[in-house]
This record gives structure tokens, C-alpha cells and sequence, in this order.
């Protein structure tokens, strides 16, 4: 990264783009702790967060998917999801050792969640599945309803259309626009320009770690540093 600096508003939607080998997983890499930076800042909900852990960034209220889908294949759809939940009852020890009333009600609770997420990303009919019968597509949809469960405020979204069919692809860029009306906040990179105007209210374009433009979809589609960048020439 070359001096990257950006903020992430609340409630937005945001598209980070440029070409391969510009930086963009490694900015999200940064976020989630997965990297650390040489130097600089990163804050989340006024809390600084490069010397924290992945796993406490997520419960933080930062939920990641990956360009590389990772799910359990041979478990159901649901319980997939239902490995996102949290089980505070039940993480007690005189809880789990018991099934007491309380940790049997918050399983309850947890299962009626999980049904409402599997409701939420249009995969009712394949709850019972094994996550490796679903399409690609599917798949995607599937790895967002495992971040939906964690209920975090800012979702990382690494190509979420890639590969997509239109109808997937619609059904994705619904659910997106769902969550920021649920008032969530988004991050996603992407090189399909049509989903990023589709969906984006801001985009920033990195290149070699390096922002070169900042701005509406038509503002930097229109930037001749992007074109240059994406075309290798200048706009005539």
C-alpha cells in the first residue's frame, strides 16, 4: 500500500475496485487483521484496530466473505448457518454438560434464525443439503447467509457477483441492497463494472497500492487516470 487512505461511511455501499494485482484483498486482509501494517491507522467504531486478532475483529462486528468460497461441504445449508450463531448460554460449561432449559431455549432461538437467514438469501428449498450439491451461485449466497449470522455492522465482500448467473446476480445485488436498508455497511470488491453502477454509491479505485480516483460510479468511469489504469491508454 503507497499512503491508502479512505473512509467507509455508515450505511454505504461501497466498491473497491482496480486491476489485478492492485491491492484490493490486501486492503482487506488489513481490516480483518489478516495483515498488519508497517505503519498508519485503522479504525473501526472509533476503536483502533492493527494490533487485534482476526477472530476478535469479527465480533468486533466485521464479517468477511472470500474470493475462494469457504464453506463445510459435506454438512447441510443449515448448519452451516448455524455454525455462525452464537451460543452464549451454551458456551457455559455447566450448560453443555446439562442441556439446561436455558441453552435448549437458545438453541431454539438460534434455529429460528438460521431459518430466517436461509429465508433471507432465497436457499429455503436446499436447507437440508450438503453445501457441495449447491451450484456456484448458491454457494456465494450461502458463504453471505454464514456472515449474516455473526450480525456484523460492516460486511467485506470479495467479488460477490463473480461467476454469477442473472438471476444470482440480481438476487445478490437485492441483498445487498437489503442489508444497507437493514442499516448495515458494505465493502465490496469487484471487477463487474455493471453490478459496481448497480449497487455502489461511491467507488475507489486503487492501482500498484495506490488510490487514483474516489468517487460516484460516473464520476470515475469517466476518470482518465481509471481508464489509463484499466485500458492502458488515455480517453480520446
Amino acid at each position: 500500500m503507497n499512503d491508502l487512505s479512505f473512509e467507509v461511511e455508515e450505511k454505504s455501499i461501497i466498491s473497491l475496485i482496480g486491476p489485478n494485482g492492485s491491492g484490493k484483498t490486501t486492503v482487506f486482509n488489513l481490516i480483518n487483521g489478516f495483515l498488519r501494517p508497517d505503519r498508519g491507522r485503522i479504525v473501526f467504531n472509533r476503536k483502533e484496530i492493527i494490533s487485534i486478532s482476526p477472530y476478535r475483529i469479527a465480533r468486533l462486528g466485521i464479517g468477511r466473505t472470500f474470493q475462494n468460497i469457504r464453506l463445510f461441504p459435506q454438512i447441510s445449508v443449515l448448519d452451516n448457518v448455524l455454525l455462525g450463531l452464537k451460543y452464549i448460554k451454551g458456551e457455559k460449561i455447566t450448560s453443555a454438560l446439562f442441556q439446561t432449559k436455558r441453552m435448549k431455549r437458545e438453541e431454539r432461538e438460534n434455529l429460528k434464525k438460521a431459518e430466517e437467514i436461509i429465508k433471507f438469501i432465497s436457499l429455503s428449498d436446499k436447507k437440508d443439503k450438503p453445501a457441495e450439491t449447491l451450484s456456484h451461485g448458491q454457494r456465494k449466497l450461502l458463504e453471505l447467509g454464514r456472515i449474516l449470522a455473526l450480525d456484523p455492522n460492516l460486511f467485506l465482500l470479495d467479488e460477490p457477483f463473480a461467476g454469477l448467473f442473472p438471476e444470482t446476480k440480481r438476487t445478490m445485488l437485492r441483498l445487498i441492497r437489503d442489508l444497507k436498508e437493514q442499516g448495515k455497511t458494505i465493502l465490496f470488491i469487484e471487477h463487474d463494472m455493471n453490478s459496481v453502477i448497480g449497487v455502489a454509491e461511491k467507488v475507489i479505485v486503487l492501482n500498484y497500492g495506490k488510490k487514483i480516483a474516489e468517487g460516484t460510479p460516473d464520476e470515475v468511469r469517466n476518470n482518465e487516470e481509471v481508464i489509463k489504469a484499466y485500458l492502458g491508454k488515455r480517453k480520446v
